[in-house]
Order: structure tokens, then C-alpha cells, then sequence
């Protein structure tokens, strides 16, 4: 028996995460994560399917700005300019990841899952995906002050949905179509 998250995630989340991994597979795509609020839970998750380690090439926890400029690139100025919590900084950080890794996809999730510096809006997460010399996509949830875990979750839940759908773009662009 394999041990997982399980007793921490809902069961809806590892079943998207391991259709994810499946549909890379199939797809022979690679990903990558670039994490700040989530803390390496997306990454975490991507590791716990059995059979699909070739699809996950890497991730990349960088919680502070410090790591976020230092590992994928992020300019300070743009930091000091946007805030770390941005959609700015979310597609600075997954185009990080993809020049730092060997990946075809990489997501990206900034966010304020609690409470933060006066000001901060408590589950305000930003998103971006970046398909190597394809699309990128980026998406702004506000979660509400729902608690960091709930907000965690719901994080993760939004970061398989976009990868998911960078895949099947990244897919349907691929496949010849039928005539």
C-alpha cells in the first residue's frame, strides 16, 4: 500500500493529481512548480503517484523574496513595485521555473494564506502557467479568510486545474487533426 497525503488532502485532490500526471504521460510532458504559499505541497503531491516520476522534473519552494529572486529570477524591483503577492511576480516565477528546469509546463502560486502585514488580504492566491515556447495563463483567487490549510487546499485544487488544462492545450495543439 502506498502511503500518501491522504489523511491531510481531500480524496478529489490526489485523483486530479494522478489524471494530471497520467495526462503528461501520455502527452510525454513535463512539469515543474515554483511555490510560495503553498509551501512544496503542490510538489509534494506531484511525488506521491507511483509510475509517474518522469513527469515531474522539479519544484522550487521559494517563500521568501529573497529565495524568489535568488532561484527563479524575479527582478527586487519588481517586487518592491508589484508585491510579492502579484500577478506580476506569478508569471515572473513560473518563467523561472521553466529556465531552470527541464520541464514543458510550469505553475506558479503566490498568495496570502493567512492572515499577513496589515493590508493583506487573507486567501488573495495568485496563479500563472507557463508553457515553454507556448501560452501562459494566469489566474487571481480571493479564498477569503478561511484559514491557511483551507487555503493551501484550494491552491492546489486551482494548480492541477490550470496544468491540467495547459496539457490538454498543449495536447490538442500537438495532435494532427483529423480530416
Amino acid at each position: 500500500m502506498t502511503e500518501t497525503l491522504s489523511p491531510v488532502l481531500p480524496e478529489h485532490i490526489e485523483r486530479a493529481a494522478a489524471d494530471l500526471l497520467e495526462a503528461a504521460c501520455k502527452a510525454d510532458l513535463t512539469l515543474a512548480t515554483a511555490e510560495s504559499c503553498t509551501g512544496g505541497m503542490l510538489a509534494a503531491l506531484l511525488t506521491d503517484v507511483e509510475g509517474a516520476s518522469h513527469a515531474f522534473d522539479r519544484g522550487f519552494v521559494v517563500y521568501s523574496e529573497k529565495a524568489k529572486c535568488e532561484l527563479l529570477g524575479v527582478e527586487r524591483e519588481m517586487l518592491d513595485d508589484c508585491g510579492a503577492v502579484s500577478r506580476d511576480v506569478a508569471l515572473a516565477m513560473a518563467r523561472g521555473a521553466l529556465r531552470g528546469s527541464d520541464a514543458d509546463i510550469a505553475l506558479s502560486v503566490t498568495g496570502f494564506a493567512g492572515a499577513g502585514a496589515p493590508g493583506d488580504e487573507a486567501g488573495l492566491v495568485h496563479f500563472a502557467c507557463a508553457v515553454r515556447d507556448g501560452p501562459e495563463t494566469t489566474r487571481e483567487c480571493h479564498f477569503g479568510d478561511i484559514g491557511r490549510g483551507a487555503v493551501r487546499i484550494a491552491a492546489l485544487e486551482q494548480g492541477l486545474s490550470m496544468m491540467t488544462a495547459a496539457i490538454d492545450q498543449a495536447s490538442s495543439h500537438a495532435s494532427p487533426s483529423a480530416a
